[in-house]
């Protein structure tokens, strides 16, 4: 197993965990803060990065993401200090992708300007809707305008852009994200993450659901409706779905997220960061301490992350199913086999493919058009007790 993790390549994760505004809807690790040492995060990503020096030498790296918050916010001059710390560390793969989420609302061409100078090569833009009305019901600070504005800048300085949709919002009928989507794709666009609005415990939507507050929500059966439109208009406009969310141009795909759905290695830094990496024969779950400060106090110490956690075949196995169905390409068996040391039920298997939720291709299993909109269910019946 200790090869293993070169199926799915070599990625590094950073998170900056700051927003100018915390949306209603985000359970993700995202603060607001007034003010932000800049020159402390250099040196703490710094720090976190030379621990892995040792711990995984002689690797290819084939990807960085910067994502939050809003690594928009970040100073180009930290976005450049990491970048050439990581490229001091690990040999850059030749097609290395370096990606940064960006806000519209802090959009600037000249900051945009310095992350391209700094490495960045691909930009993921979180717009999410294109109708000023649901941008602030999904308590956004920037309107269409500026999003447009911000995506034309983007487009300026990278030649790969994406942008994150959400559907499923208040009032929304299928017409209406159809009509959305149609002009999302009318823009020059070679990527779109397009995500279903989920109500999450602990988020403002999330009390404000539990209260009754939040009302006009589609049915389950119009989101899968909606769920369904989105892949016949996205392919039709030759951008099919390689992943659950996620729909692409060929040549286009993420290869930091097919890091994750690949089953690779990754390190993550920054606070809430995971990662998982493989060191000999094992192979680890590592997380970071969550809220900012206590991050960096912890970095300061030596190291920003909690106790490490040694994944069982089992877990490896169970992870490897949960992240390789969510790809339309499917899932290998034959090295689900070496990972987990026995084959997926084949009684299960041949109940899902009666059901026509999923079919094997040869080597490779895959989940179907019907499958994919329950994917949730055929992996709880597929894992590894």
């Amino acid at each position: 197993m200790t090869d293993d993790w070169r199926y799915g390549g070599f990625g590094l994760y950073v998170h900056w965990p700051f927003c100018q505004a915390k949306c209603p809807y985000c359970d993700f690790n995202s603060h607001v803060s007034a003010k932000i040492d800049q020159n402390a995060w250099v040196r703490a990503y710094l720090t976190e990065l030379e621990r892995y020096r040792e711990m995984l030498p002689d690797r290819v790296l084939n990807s960085i993401f910067f994502g939050g918050g809003t690594p928009s916010l970040m100073h180009p001059d930290t976005v450049a200090a990491v970048i050439e710390a990581a490229r001091d560390i690990w040999t850059f793969a030749n097609d290395i992708e370096i990606s940064l989420e960006a806000n519209p609302g802090s959009v600037e061409a000249g900051r945009f300007t310095g992350y391209r100078d700094a490495g960045v090569n691909r930009v993921s833009m979180g717009i999410q809707a294109l109708n000023d009305h649901d941008l602030k019901r999904l308590g956004r600070i920037h309107s269409v305008a500026e999003a447009k504005a911000a995506f034309d800048i983007a487009r300026n300085c990278f030649d790969r852009v994406s942008f994150d949709l959400i559907y499923a919002r208040q009032n929304q009928s299928v017409k209406d994200w159809e009509r959305e989507l149609d002009e999302a794709l009318s823009m020059a666009i070679d990527h779109l993450s397009l995500y279903q609005l989920t109500i999450e415990d602990g988020t403002a939507f999330g009390d404000r659901y539990e209260r009754g507050k939040l009302r006009d929500l589609p049915t389950d059966d119009t989101a899968a409706d909606m769920y369904i439109a989105t892949q016949e208009v996205c392919g039709k406009h030759g951008m099919p779905g390689y992943e659950i969310s996620n729909h692409a141009r060929p040549g286009a795909e993420s290869r930091h997220n097919l890091v994750y759905w690949h089953y690779g290695d990754y390190v993550g830094i920054g606070p809430g960061a995971h990662g998982r990496i493989t060191i000999g024969e094992r192979r680890i779950a590592t997380e970071t301490h969550l809220a900012p400060g206590n991050w960096l106090e912890a970095v300061n110490k030596g190291n920003g992350e909690l106790t490490p956690l040694v994944l069982t075949p089992q877990d490896r196995a169970n992870e490897y199913l949960m992240m390789g169905l969510r790809l339309s390409e499917g899932l290998d068996l034959e090295r689900f086999v070496q990972i987990a040391g026995v084959p997926l039920s084949e009684i299960r298997l041949s109940y899902l493919e009666e059901l026509g939720m999923v079919r094997r291709d040869g080597f490779l299993l895959k989940t179907t058009e019907q499958g994919r909109s329950v994917l949730n269910a055929i992996i709880k019946e597929l894992l590894v007790d």
